[in-house]
């Protein structure tokens, strides 16, 4: 089932057009009510801690390597990721997780 998670995630980032990724990353307020949003989906199809957080490493890995940060919260957001180590990344996935829930 975690492997069909990530798989949708990743489909549904790739689906996201320039002007819907453009709102979620105008400011750091709409990011984390986006993530708040598909945390709260995800727990409503049953999804546990972990696999929510490897949804948000996901989410991370595909920020950091294809999207510009639009705010000083998001650089710093990129900055960690990719100082970060994978164990970090997914530590850091669980903290984001834990912030909007």
């Amino acid at each position: 089932m975690e492997k069909n998670v990530e798989c949708k995630v990743e489909e549904k980032l790739n689906q996201m057009d320039s002007k819907e990724k453009e709102a979620i990353l105008a400011n750091f307020a709409d990011f984390k009510n986006f993530l708040a949003d598909k945390v709260d989906k995800g727990k409503k199809l049953g999804l546990d801690e972990e696999q929510l957080a490897k949804a948000a490493q996901k989410i991370g890995d595909y920020l950091a390597k294809k999207e510009e940060p639009q705010n000083r919260e998001e650089k710093l957001l990129q900055e960690l990721w990719k100082a970060g180590s994978k164990e970090e990344q997914h530590k850091l996935a669980h903290m984001l997780v834990k912030l909007v829930s």
